[in-house]
């Protein structure tokens, strides 16, 4: 018997307006007039009727290119290379992309993993061959060329493009909320750090898996997560939720399914690189393990007040200062926290009184794994944007967690520009603050989107689908008879009356 409350099927028609839905930005629309009005509700009217140009998609759209644009614009100041008087933090710019085309041997023609270690899992660094050794190639024949400018803005291009893909993905797993990838695109996440690195690539094949999914072809979605899990590892934590959500329902062939070709994908994409270079190709899990406590995160921030308290001289250490010493045990802690976020998250999707939708729990399981980690690069910011919008699209407090995060941007290129000058630009506090600002309001994130699966009424994305528009074979799908019984056990029988005249 199902458990899916009805309440919400009457909205299967309806669009979302976050003028009339959102109490932020309702509050905000009465500076200029109040809600939507009927004039323009006019974007999202059927096929067949009267059609403006500027859609709400197409907007959205031509949001996310003026943001790409926008960044690129100002990561140009650091293309030429010519990184003089420390520019690429005095003007905000500094990039992986063009810093690791001359680090990593690029500019003179090394093939990732083969000629040298990479500190990237291996489709990154196959990233960086593809697209880095052709530049090599036309600079060898024309020694006039800025090999890496051209390196950056091929990748910049690439990497935009996989940022507007998964806007795209967005505006399909959300077809009567387009105006919830507005989130995205006007994200200052996504104008400060697109490419920084390149955590697109795994986000955009992340996306495309999430979408899959929902289209119900698990294999395809199992084959784009492991993809992305061989750019950077987080997609991989995604099955984790799906398997939950799917034992829930009695679905589990379709979730072993998805983990079985996304464990395929991932093996066949390492083999090239593992087996004839092992040394090279081990270099990133060599540096995850051997990587002490690193800028912004809950450790750094442990260990900043540790020093507040104690001297730091030996025998005289905080627990923080002691794990940074220690870094076997930091990485044992670390990875039991976030194992235990997991079992937390487990417990919620298994215990919750309607099932949580696989966006939210995806979100969770993310933000538990940057909460505890040791390494927060300013970057991975990217990898909870799409999810926070899927997860929670409410704009109040997602704009307050993007205010933290330039405050935390502003304040990470200050540390960098001190480092770099041994000049400190401003006290170590003002950057700790900025990183506990960022971390909070990360912990505020998952709280509000666990008090919307505690309360699935307050669910923003279920006031306008009946269930989980991201599910797939889990959208509308029963719960299990064994999860019906864990929450409604039959009474217990009552025993026969003795019979009076025996």
């Amino acid at each position: 018997m199902s458990t899916q409350p009805t309440a919400d099927i009457d909205h299967a028609g309806s669009s979302d307006h976050p003028s009339r839905s959102d109490g932020f930005v309702r509050g905000l629309s009465e500076a200029i007039g109040g809600p939507l009005g009927d004039h323009a509700t006019a974007l999202d009217r059927p096929a067949g009727r009267e059609r403006r140009f500027w859609t709400a998609t197409r907007i959205v759209l031509a949001l996310a290119c003026l943001t790409l644009a926008l960044h690129w614009v100002q990561k140009s100041p650091c293309q030429d290379g010519a990184w003089q008087n420390n520019v690429q933090y005095t003007r905000l710019c500094y990039t992986d992309v063009l810093a690791l085309y001359y680090a990593e041997g690029l500019n003179e023609g090394k093939v990732p993993y083969r000629d040298h270690p990479v500190e990237y899992p291996v489709l990154t660094g196959y990233m960086m061959g593809v697209l880095g050794l052709p530049v090599h190639a036309l600079g060898v024949d024309d020694p006039q060329l800025n090999q890496g400018q051209w390196f950056y803005n091929l990748n910049a291009l690439t990497l935009s493009a996989l940022a507007v893909a998964t806007v795209v993905v967005i505006l399909a797993l959300r077809r009567r909320r387009p105006w919830d990838a507005a989130l995205f695109a006007l994200a200052p996440a996504l104008f400060l750090t697109t490419t920084v690195n390149w955590d697109f690539l795994a986000i955009g094949l992340a996306a495309f898996g999430l979408a899959a999914w929902a289209r119900r072809r698990p294999a395809l979605a199992g084959l784009l997560l492991g993809l992305g899990g061989a750019a950077k590892l987080w997609p991989l934590f995604l099955f984790w939720p799906i398997l939950l959500l799917a034992w829930r329902t009695a679905r589990v062939r379709a979730a072993l399914t998805a983990i079985g070709t996304g464990a395929a994908a991932l093996v066949a994409v390492n083999l090239p690189a593992a087996i004839p270079y092992q040394d090279n190709w081990d270099r990133f899990f060599e540096l995850n393990s051997t990587r002490p406590i690193d800028w912004g995160t809950l450790w750094y921030i442990g260990r900043y007040l540790d020093g507040k308290v104690n001297s730091g001289v030996a025998g005289d250490q905080g627990p923080f200062q002691w794990l940074n010493a220690h870094i076997p045990a930091l990485n044992l802690l670390t990875y039991a926290l976030f194992i235990l976020a997991c079992l937390g998250v487990a417990a919620l999707a298994l215990l919750a009184p309607r099932r949580p939708r696989l966006a939210q729990l995806a979100f969770l399981v993310v933000a538990a794994f940057l909460i505890f980690s040791k390494v927060w690069s300013q970057q991975f910011v990217l990898w909870l944007l799409p999810l926070a919008v899927l997860a929670r699209p409410r704009w109040g407090a997602f704009l307050a967690w993007q205010l933290a995060e330039v405050g935390y941007f502003l304040a990470f290129y200050g540390e960098l520009l001190g480092a770099a000058t041994s000049r400190p630009v401003f006290p170590e506090g003002v950057f700790v603050l900025a990183a506990t600002l960022r971390l909070g309001t990360v912990v505020l994130l998952c709280v509000l989107v666990v008090r919307d699966i505690l309360r699935p009424e307050r669910d923003a994305v279920r006031r306008t689908y009946a269930d989980d528009p991201d599910g797939g074979v889990l959208d509308g799908a029963p719960d299990a008879p064994w999860h019906h019984r864990l929450r409604h056990p039959s009474p217990p029988s009552m025993a026969e009356p003795a019979d009076a005249n025996a």
